[in-house]
């Protein structure tokens, strides 16, 4: 006997708020009333199949989706991000959203793929940011010497760290906590607007800053202004420590009041020349006076959106994610079809490229494989 699955409105709302909608917006878009959606998704009633191709047309998301189950049993801590006070909420909730749904590709791709355990360990630091840094360059065997690739550095330990468009320049990057039948995972997504190599290693070491130093199930947005902003100090004061620890960085600073300078340095530490300033200043080997003089050059010399270097230094990709469904396609474990295929069975029915989206794949990575025409083929007539 076949079951009839219900319209799950939670998927609706789910869609809606991926797309980054709100109910009026969605309404205005599928003409339908503003009411009619509350109710959909509140389950208190389902669409005809008129109004459903509309939502359908309005989402980009199959229909299977709507009527798939919810995964059970997770566990969804806060997800921070940067410049959280200058994003509206509704752009917040979309890219959350979106993280959710990386979650259940990257659970389904982990029947596959063995991906590194999470690797960290439990830092009690007391409000002491420079040992919670220390302690973790010592936990992971990185000495004191630069870090030529953060992000690399996170996935070896366990983090799964992807890049995509944010559809909002002011999200720089976030991260997000699950837990899911006892294990935990930590998301980091890292956006993709601005083409920096620089920004990209301070953003993962920040995400990792929250990681390390917050309280993942505190109602961010409870907090006040003053509390949020320490907060993100806090991330900040974490990846400078990190990646420029004061021992070697001191040493290196054999012209801190120079700014070209600061140019070289940028070659070996993997850090933006304004983050290295700020740095010399906290160690005291730039005056109040020096440092606000190589700030003014900077905005002097238009530095501030775009440094030295940028468009030499490579920005760091993840490539686990990649590499996992590289590694099940060319060893035919799936083909592009069985891959798809499997996700819906696993209650995730997404267009393919979303998948290519979310994952950071190339573009057509998961495009259908066309059936080869052979040259040779068996007679009819004999």
């Amino acid at each position: 006997m076949k079951i009839i699955k219900q319209f799950n409105g939670h998927r609706l709302k789910s869609a809606r708020i991926y797309r980054g909608l709100t109910i009026s917006e969605l309404a205005e878009k599928a003409e339908v009333s503003k009411q009619a959606i509350s109710q959909y998704e509140h389950n208190k009633n389902s669409p005809s199949l008129e109004t459903l191709m509309r939502l359908i047309h309005c989402l980009g998301f199959p229909r299977d989706y709507f009527y798939e189950d919810d995964e059970s049993n997770v566990t969804i801590g806060n997800t921070y991000f940067r410049s959280l006070l200058t994003t509206n909420k509704k752009d917040r909730a979309s890219q959350i959203e979106k993280t959710k749904i990386l979650s259940l590709i990257y659970r389904y791709l982990d029947k596959f793929i063995q991906f590194p355990k999470l690797n960290l360990p439990s830092i009690k630091h007391s409000g002491d940011i420079e040992k919670a840094a220390l302690s973790l360059r010592e936990y992971w065997g990185l000495g004191l010497d630069p870090i030529p690739n953060m992000v690399r550095v996170l996935e070896k330990n366990g983090f799964i760290v992807t890049s995509f468009l944010t559809s909002e320049e002011k999200i720089d990057a976030f991260s997000q906590r699950q837990e899911y039948q006892g294990n935990i995972n930590y998301f980091v997504v890292l956006g993709n607007e601005k083409n920096s190599a620089t920004r990209r290693q301070f953003d993962a070491a920040h995400e990792l800053g929250h990681i390390i130093l917050h309280d993942w199930y505190y109602d961010l947005e409870l907090i006040s202004r003053e509390e949020f902003k320490k907060i993100e100090q806090e991330a900040n004061q974490f990846a400078a420590e990190l990646l420029l620890p004061k021992e070697s960085f001191l040493n290196d600073l054999i012209y801190p009041n120079k700014l070209d300078y600061y140019v070289e340095l940028k070659k070996k530490w993997k850090v933006s020349i304004s983050a290295m300033i700020v740095r010399a200043y906290q160690l005291k080997a730039l005056s109040y006076n020096q440092y606000q003089y190589l700030m003014r050059q900077i905005s002097k010399k238009g530095w501030r959106k775009k440094e030295p270097l940028d468009n030499v230094l490579k920005v760091p990709d993840p490539i686990l994610l990649q590499k996992a469904v590289d590694m099940i396609l060319t060893n035919d474990v799936l083909t592009t079809d069985e891959f798809i295929k499997g996700l819906s069975e696993h209650n995730l029915s997404i267009d393919r490229k979303e998948v290519e989206m979310l994952l950071g794949l190339k573009e057509g990575t998961l495009n259908p494989v066309p059936k080869s025409n052979p040259i040779l083929s068996f007679k009819t007539d004999v």
